[in-house]
């Protein structure tokens, strides 16, 4: 996800009260309301990051930041740990049963195997050109690595390490989704304005799906129960299509500069990150074919990437703090504010104390 990586598209924070159009239908007095419980110091100068990842399983959180992943405990809120030496990574998927790990490294067009628990990486895998997001699929033991700019899909056998197919894309892959019970993985082509459905048995697409009135759609979340998808789109929607027929069933508008796509079906709660703003978008599903608005979280404008814990209902985005816009350049083109070093951080938010 560029956008988020190379943080150029950076707006003066602008924190709002309410999104969307009026709820549909009353939902609020049984959504739990979230506000910030933990910041999380990590550091560094890398003023770039992207994808954040969980295991909910061994309670590590792995945050990407310029040539390396933090591992950060997530009971105890505390950097635990470093996986260094990793060119341009953007994401990060974890094989728990397999005590493996595995790094989009975009400059160097390799994913990084990392044994998880010396957190030191073992093998190096060609991918296409610019592997950005990258999805450990447990019942195949495969991992796809989405190439930005390859338009492909390397698949890898997350044992041996042995790519095992290559499968082309329409355009540029954002964020993938895996269902088990249909046994079919989706992916956001940002640049074509579609879903694609991938089937893991034959690695081919099998589906592509227009997401109009959505455009530009980067994160991507998924109700396994109700068979829906959440796109989140650079036009301020998200949207909602059904993940059987590719229809489009409901949108409601969102922040500005959205990314990361989580849905929390404990609480049928679909949130959006949205780094233009300095907000989440936390949306109700309130059936298959209905979504309210039910809050807008003030976050940090540089709040763009998020993942959800599934166990305690948090969501975590990677940030960090900036100086004064400088002057735009002899052309009049805008300049980006430096990050202010050491100000990296993990902002988390939650309904609990």
């Amino acid at each position: 996800m560029s956008r988020a990586w190379f943080l150029s598209a950076l707006s003066p924070l602008l924190v709002v009260a309410a999104c969307g159009s009026p709820a549909k239908r009353t939902t609020q007095e049984a959504v739990p309301t979230y506000h910030p419980v933990a910041e999380i110091a990590v550091g560094g100068d890398a003023g770039f990051w992207d994808y954040l990842s969980e295991d909910p399983v061994a309670r590590r959180l792995y945050v990407t930041n310029g040539t390396r992943v933090v591992v950060i405990d997530m009971d105890a809120d505390s950097v635990v740990g470093e996986i260094s030496d990793l060119p341009g990574v953007h994401g990060f998927a974890v094989a728990h049963d397999l005590g493996l790990g595995f790094a989009s490294d975009g400059r160097e067009n390799k994913v990084a195997v990392v044994d998880l628990a010396t957190l030191q990486v073992q093998s190096r895998v060609d991918t296409g050109d610019n592997p950005d997001g990258i999805l450990y699929v447990p019942d195949f033991k495969e991992v796809y690595a989405f190439n930005g700019r390859g338009h492909s899909a390397t698949v890898i056998n997350a044992a041996t390490g042995e790519v095992v197919a290559t499968i082309p894309l329409p355009g540029k892959p954002e964020f993938a989704v895996y269902d088990p019970g249909a046994k079919r993985i989706y992916n956001n082509i940002e640049d074509q304005n579609e879903i694609v459905a991938i089937d893991p048995t034959a690695h081919e697409v099998v589906a592509t799906w227009p997401i109009a009135p959505g455009e530009a759609a980067s994160g991507l979340a998924i109700d396994l129960e109700h068979h829906r998808l959440f796109a989140v789109c650079d036009n301020g929607i998200m949207v909602m299509v059904n993940s059987q027929t590719g229809e489009v069933v409901d949108t409601v508008a969102i922040g500005e500069g959205p990314d990361a796509a989580r849905f929390d079906p404990a609480t049928q709660l679909a949130f959006s990150s949205n780094g233009g703003d300095g907000t989440v978008t936390i949306v109700h599903e309130d059936s298959p074919s209905e979504l309210t608005v039910v809050h807008t979280l003030p976050t940090a404008r540089s709040a763009r990437t998020m993942t959800l814990d599934p166990t305690t209902h948090r969501i975590y985005l990677s940030a960090a703090d900036f100086g004064e816009t400088p002057p735009a350049d002899s052309m009049g083109r805008p300049r980006r504010p430096p990050m202010i070093p050491g100000s990296f951080k993990v902002l988390v938010y939650g309904s609990g104390s």
